[in-house]
């Protein structure tokens, strides 16, 4: 008799898991969105209106044996979870892999569960923002950084300025990248200012043209149009919090073993965002950790002793495009260390597609006109 396989979360890793695991298990993907989301196209359609359908893949193509069940989970038990409505879904294997929320448009607002909504979400955004000169960007970890270089890339006159309280951009990369990353800022007439914070948040609602001013805790004044909130990430373990599984960390992050299991768990694992893990929680290390389950879940199967074991990365992998011509990023070297990607490679890996051409392939989907089908998404570097 088949294996049940319940997988919770339908991202860049749980759908990856998913797809492998298909044609040797029962798989059951458990997701309250309609669609997979692919974060970097969220952020271009924000400034690009026929990117608006792009980042959104159905998960209908996905599975062939499996199903998915649009739900959430509410609860989870070594032989099972439950559903909201409910209903309970047993399970011989349980992958937890629900990522962590951020604020729009990086995730779709949580009212918009279905592509067709977040797309609609989206394509306001984008007349909201073709009202607005002045943009106020509150951020500057990656996904502050691609919005304004895919805002400029839309429109070269808009005057864009990005806040952030750290007093370093990218801290995790190396000198000469940051170095970088300043220089095209500079050319691009990004005025970016670190080490600066409001005293309050701007009134005007996020997202949406609204002349407004703010202070800095300097007294400095700011007036602008529009603003987005690019900060703020965590993880999604609410449904983990009854300790009923696991006690979760101070960071609500789940804790696991070497093998990816959850501790104590033999046959449940965490990964991406929500794992205890030293890995920078990034799209790219979460589909890393991926070949680690599925290897120990696919030797369960065969009744083997699961040995794979994922080490965390040693060396901080980062693609950051700014628009479809500018971008900086960091590589692992042939000796295992860093080195900075020149520009052309982040555009190709990434700038040009945003990763579309790899995801389409996932889900089934004949690439769109106008988007790359080569498959030049390279390495999986990503967003949030």
């Amino acid at each position: 008799m088949s294996s049940t396989v319940v997988i919770v979360g339908g991202g860049y890793a749980g759908t990856m898991v998913a797809k492998a695991l298909d044609d040797r298990a029962d798989v059951i993907l458990v997701d309250p969105r309609d669609a997979f989301v692919n974060v970097s196209g969220s952020l271009r359609a924000t400034a690009r209106l026929d990117w608006a359908d792009q980042p959104f893949f159905d998960y209908g193509p996905l599975l062939t044996r499996g199903r998915v069940i649009r739900d959430s989970v509410v609860a989870v038990q070594p032989g099972g979870v439950t559903l909201a409505d409910g209903c309970r879904v047993d399970a011989d294997h349980i992958v937890l892999a629900t990522g962590s929320s951020h604020s729009y448009p990086a995730r779709p607002r949580t009212t918009a569960t279905s592509a067709a909504a977040a797309a609609d979400d989206l394509r306001a955004t984008n007349e909201q923002l073709s009202r607005a000169d002045r943009v106020l960007v509150l951020g500057a970890g990656p996904v502050g950084l691609e919005l304004a270089g895919e805002i400029r890339d839309a429109w070269p006159g808009k005057r864009i300025t990005i806040l952030d309280p750290s007093p370093e951009i990218l801290p995790a990369c190396l000198p000469e990248v940051r170095d970088e990353l300043r220089r095209q800022l500079e050319e691009l007439d990004i005025d970016l200012r670190l080490a600066t914070s409001l005293a309050d948040l701007p009134h005007a609602a996020a997202a949406t043209a609204s002349t407004f001013t703010v202070t800095t805790t300097d007294g400095e004044e700011i007036t602008a149009d529009i603003w987005f909130r690019t900060f703020g990430s965590r993880p999604h373990t609410a449904y983990l919090a009854d300790g009923a599984l696991v006690r979760l960390t101070e960071r609500q992050t789940v804790p696991v073993d070497e093998h990816l299991n959850v501790i104590g768990h033999p046959t449940v694992y965490a990964l991406g965002d929500i794992a205890d893990l030293a890995d920078p929680k990034m799209a790219t290390q979460a589909m890393t950790q991926a070949p680690t389950v599925i290897e120990n879940i696919a030797a369960r199967l065969r009744g083997e002793q699961p040995v794979a074991v994922h080490e965390p990365a040693t060396t901080h992998r980062i693609l950051v495009p700014l628009g479809t011509r500018y971008g900086v990023g960091q590589l692992t070297s042939p000796d295992g260390g860093a080195i900075a990607a020149p520009v052309d490679v982040v555009v190709a890996r990434k700038g040009t597609d945003l990763f579309t051409a790899r995801f389409a392939e996932r889900f089934g989907r004949t690439a769109t006109a106008g988007i790359d089908s080569t498959g030049t998404a390279g390495d999986g570097e990503g967003s949030g």
